[in-house]
């Protein structure tokens, strides 16, 4: 087995503590979902979502098949015309196996739709644990799950074997009264680190407080208050049909693009004269 970078033990222990009024992140996925379906207008009648918060997905697509991200996913192999994998797949030991798995229970010309934290998120929080540990210590400790930037997960969709990848994303920012508030609001979200390498003591207080306080200086805001960002990845794809579009194989244009930019370059020219 390779090493695991998540402890799943200690993250399915974290989510169980969740407080429903802190899922606000996935309330704000659940309308992005809901607008970016209406764009692909088409009628899907077999369903599933991956997600480890039902309470917050169930209602999304009536009879839809809900289940959880375990590393092994209970879905059936081309049992479904869409798939959603809802806010979890920053917490992935295979992101990718979860993205195969997701389209091998696709049937031919299904939706994938994921959903996921990226690179940015809590960026503010990462800087601070981290000057406020080497001051401290000398060193640095693993402590925010690392999130991956839209370019690489976007890339993870082509790996996965999915047609016309498409990979975008937004920001919200949420505003705290101070650090401690924002991480007592991360407990509350089941977003504590659950990572294997995690130090297995409380963080030292003076630690907390020294990223308190490097926070405000950096980060703080008029009124007092500190930002935390949180950017969501949106990844999505079609599982392959001959009916899609494909790309010209090489060699087989009409016409040399080297042809169309002198024509370009001719017209041009004409108009200015």
């Amino acid at each position: 087995m390779p090493p695991q970078l998540v402890d799943r033990a200690a993250l399915i222990l974290h989510r169980r503590r969740h407080r429903r009024d802190a899922l606000f992140l996935h309330d704000e996925a659940v309308l992005e979902v809901q607008e970016r379906l209406l764009a692909v207008n088409r009628q899907f009648t077999r369903p599933a979502i991956v997600t480890p918060f039902p309470e917050i997905w169930e209602n999304l697509l009536p009879g839809a098949k809900i289940v959880t991200d375990d590393d092994l996913l209970d879905l059936g192999p081309g049992a479904h015309d869409l798939v959603i994998h809802a806010m979890a797949l920053h917490w992935a030991n295979d992101p990718v196996g979860q993205l195969v798995q997701c389209r091998r229970a696709l049937k031919p010309d299904g939706f994938l739709m994921a959903l996921a934290l990226g690179g940015r998120t809590l960026h503010e929080l990462r800087a601070s644990l981290a000057e406020a540990e080497a001051t401290l210590t000398g060193g640095l400790s693993p402590r925010v799950l690392p999130m991956g930037e839209i370019r690489d997960l976007g890339a993870l969709l082509q790996r996965a074997g999915l047609a016309l990848p498409v990979a975008d994303g937004f920001t919200r920012i949420a505003s705290y009264r101070d650090a401690f508030h924002l991480m007592a609001d991360l407990r509350a979200m089941g977003e504590t680190s659950a990572l294997a390498a995690r130090p297995r003591r409380f963080a030292p207080r003076r630690l907390l407080i020294g990223a308190a306080s490097r926070y405000a200086e950096s980060f703080g805001q008029p009124d007092g208050r500190i930002p935390a960002t949180f950017e969501v990845i949106c990844l999505s794809g079609w599982a392959p049909h001959e009916s899609q579009q494909k790309p010209l194989r090489p060699g087989s244009a009409a016409h040399r693009l080297e042809d169309a930019l002198k024509a370009a370059r001719d017209a041009a020219t004409k108009n200015s004269s």
